[in-house]
């Protein structure tokens, strides 16, 4: 186990955590059923059309039983309201607290962002776009409150990798506005964790399609793998909303490179490198949209300063991860074919991405799984 590294990071939320109740339910959803006692490396994927989703046990995998109850009992402490673990696409833990269901619709939050990087590829491959090409292409001139040859530095790879330059320091980082969006620093410089860029990634892919973007994702990304769930306005906001199996068949779906199971979802397997490693310089712990870990350092949602350590220092090296806002998290391990979902509230940090909660939670699973 590799030495533990302590980091606190602090933060103020602009929404308040929802509440929830004490009261624990141990169900497996109506979408499991056990009919597979094998264990290899070979992808399973659920149908899209179908409740069915094989499982493996904790037994069967020779994983340690006597730390599955700590676990559960940490994540009910903690506000959880679904966690999931897939191993080789089979559920081994679907677990539901607090009062929630598997039925439960629950929101992503900053999750939600590497579903809009991962729309963002498709576009790029069918040719509506180049992340290369000014995002004004795309916003139309004053999108921002800069000039002209400001507009023009800013290229959509700027926006999938926070790097765009724009100030960040104004009251209401979420506001799309042009009067909010105004010149700080020059692209590609200096990296901060600032939603109103990302919103308008949306945006982009909406005016590259030609349609709305929720009907673009639905078609090439949620219809395809069986999802369920909708993006949602609040504010500036787009966020999306689904059941945590939902979040997983994304995660397998990245597990396996953009394909799900023989249907080619993303088949740009440059772009899908890319989305899923060091993106620039400045924060090596971010991809286009997805953090990292292994990395030497990190910077993180609401701080300029450089963080010297590992993302998560308890998780895998090769861990490719969604985080979002009161711990919403997604977590794909490939050397280990691990998909690992929790949704919930808030577990006490009150952070917008990355929390000390990973690393807590990554020393527990560590000690079920090996």
């Amino acid at each position: 186990m590799k030495k533990v590294v302590i980091y606190s990071i602090a933060i103020t939320l602009l929404m308040n955590a929802s509440c929830s109740d004490n009261e624990s339910i141990d169900q497996t959803s109506d979408e499991t059923i056990i009919t597979d006692t094998t264990n290899n490396n070979t992808l399973y994927f659920p149908p899209i059309d179908s409740a069915i989703w094989e499982t493996l046990s904790v037994q069967e995998l020779g994983w340690n039983t006597n730390k599955e109850q700590p676990l559960y009992d940490f994540l009910e402490a903690k506000g959880t309201k679904a966690f999931i673990i897939l191993k080789n696409g089979k559920i081994v833990i679907e677990k539901y607290f607090n009062g929630s269901t598997a039925t439960d619709i629950n929101p992503w939050y900053s999750v939600g962002k590497t579903l809009t990087a991962f729309t963002a590829g498709i576009a790029q491959e069918e040719n509506l776009l180049d992340i290369d090409e000014p995002s004004a292409n795309y916003l139309g001139s004053g999108w921002a409150n800069i000039s002209k040859e400001q507009e023009d530095a800013i290229t959509i790879r700027s926006h999938l990798t926070m790097t765009t330059g724009l100030d960040y320091t104004i009251t209401n980082q979420n506001c799309t506005d042009p009067d909010c969006l105004t010149y700080l620093n020059a692209p590609d410089n200096f990296w901060y964790y600032h939603n109103a860029t990302y919103t308008l990634v949306t945006d982009i892919i909406s005016k590259a399609s030609n349609q709305d973007y929720n009907v673009y994702f639905d078609t090439k990304v949620k219809n395809k793998i069986g999802m369920d769930g909708s993006w949602i306005k609040l504010g500036f906001s787009n966020i999306y909303y689904s059941t945590a199996l939902s979040m997983a068949r994304f995660g397998l779906l990245n597990l396996n490179k953009g394909a799900w199971d023989s249907t080619e979802v993303l088949n740009d397997t440059n772009y899908f490198s890319e989305m899923t490693t060091t993106s620039q310089a400045l924060n090596q712990s971010y991809g286009y949209l997805w953090w990292l870990n292994g990395k030497p350092s990190f910077r993180a949602p609401g701080f300029e300063i450089l963080f010297m350590s590992e993302l998560i220092p308890e998780a895998p090296d090769d861990l490719i991860a969604g985080l979002g806002k009161n711990d919403q998290k997604l977590y794909i391990v490939p050397s280990q074919n691990l998909v690992v979902v929790r949704m919930g509230n808030d577990t006490g940090e009150a952070l917008l991405g990355p929390s000390s909660f990973d690393n807590d939670l990554w020393e527990r699973i560590n000690a079920l799984i090996n």
